[in-house]
């Protein structure tokens, strides 16, 4: 079975976005949905990209409920910044974080992560000298920032990934 559809759970999700966004669960959006998915995943085989392997799934879920919480917590910081600043951008500015994690699996998902906070937008990555370039809104103390990416996340993205 793992010859025809070699991500499963990637069919799955695609099946399901494409009856979401039809809003229909029609015969034809059905089976137009599933081969729709079944192509995704031979692309995606095609692809050959590594499993990842989680080692730890409820430091995941852990991390999980922190992104939520920071996600909702920058949205309001963001939404002060815009309704009270007067001179918009004036504490925006770039940072460089020093980074210990080399998994390409942690690496996307920090990405994701930054990048879905509002206020602070992934950059650039430097693999050879291991650092990451970030943007951020309201940038006052460089340090809260590193704090917050190496002690918040990244240490638990390596407990996941490495």
């Amino acid at each position: 079975m793992s010859w025809f559809l070699p991500f499963p759970l990637l069919s799955a999700a695609l099946l399901a976005l494409w009856l979401l966004l039809n809003q229909s669960l029609s015969a034809g959006h059905v089976i137009l949905g599933s081969v729709l998915a079944v192509l995704g995943s031979w692309a995606m085989a095609a692809l050959r990209p590594d499993k990842p392997r989680i080692r730890r799934p409820f430091a995941a879920l852990r991390l999980l409920g922190l992104v939520l919480f920071d996600i909702l917590r920058s949205n309001i910081a963001v939404g002060r910044i815009i309704v009270r600043t007067r001179e918009p951008g004036a504490n925006a500015g770039f940072m460089t974080i020093p980074l210990d994690m080399r998994s390409r699996h942690g690496l996307a998902v920090l990405s994701i992560i930054i990048t879905s906070t509002p206020g602070t937008i992934w950059v650039s990555y430097d693999a050879a000298k291991g650092t990451l370039l970030l943007h951020v809104l309201d940038l006052v103390d460089e340090t809260v920032w590193i704090e917050t990416i190496k002690y918040r996340y990244e240490r638990l993205l390596m407990e996941i990934f490495e």
